[in-house]
């Protein structure tokens, strides 16, 4: 694909076919990933890349503590409640999501299925669990970096065919994530990639979010 093809045709994957992904294929998009520019080239971010019985344990244990009741724990500072046009945007794609769904406004046991969902990670077939150096918590600097490397590994992933979705409900338990993926305590748990082939029969993958135009985001001067 061209880059163009990429960044224009992306878009995030919430349904997978029951096919494996090579190791050897996802080292190929990491090493296109890690091409990201960072601060004074610092790249702050690690991988754990899970797959089979182990992202099994992770989304079983997820799902059973989050319907439990358990608190969430994260590890990166939650951003709070989104208000007035960043709501918004959130429940313009949810309307997307659940009218190509068939999941209507009313149908509750719809809607929380569909949550399950994105605490299983959308049952894809590898989760990639981004974390930084802890010894950076609390730099701004490293957290954007590391939102760089997510948009490089998701366009590297489309550019071979795969599909991904950056999913935070896949880590809401991030403590026993921590203890089932053995990561390191040296290690923050940031977000994690679902990732796998696209099952084109699943309707919300046709879901294509919509984007502000560049006169409503973009101030020039000096032209």
């Amino acid at each position: 694909m061209s880059f163009d093809e990429v960044v224009l045709g992306r878009r995030s994957i919430r349904g997978f076919l029951k096919k494996d992904v090579s190791k050897e294929l996802i080292e190929d998009v990491l090493t296109l990933a890690i091409r990201a520019p960072t601060s004074y080239n610092t790249q702050p971010w690690n991988f754990t890349v899970v797959s089979g019985h182990v992202l099994d344990s992770i989304r079983e244990t997820n799902v059973k503590n989050m319907l439990a009741g358990v608190d969430p724990s994260l590890e990166i500072t939650a951003t709070g409640t989104y208000t007035e046009q960043h709501r918004k945007r959130q429940v313009d794609v949810a309307k997307q999501l659940f009218g190509a769904m068939g999941i209507e406004r009313h149908d509750k046991a719809g809607r929380d299925d569909w949550v399950l969902r994105g605490f299983r990670q959308f049952d894809a077939p590898v989760s990639i669990i981004v974390t930084y150096d802890r010894s950076l918590r609390g730099n701004e600097t490293a957290a954007f970096d590391c939102g760089g490397v997510v948009n490089a590994l998701v366009n590297a992933a489309w550019s071979r065919g795969l599909g991904c979705v950056i999913n935070s409900q896949g880590i809401m338990q991030s403590s026993f994530v921590r203890e089932l993926a053995q990561i390191p305590e040296d290690q923050v748990i940031m977000i994690c990639v679902a990732m796998g082939w696209p099952d084109d029969s699943f309707a919300a993958n046709s879901v294509v979010s919509e984007r502000r135009p560049v006169s409503e985001v973009a101030t020039f001067k000096g032209f």
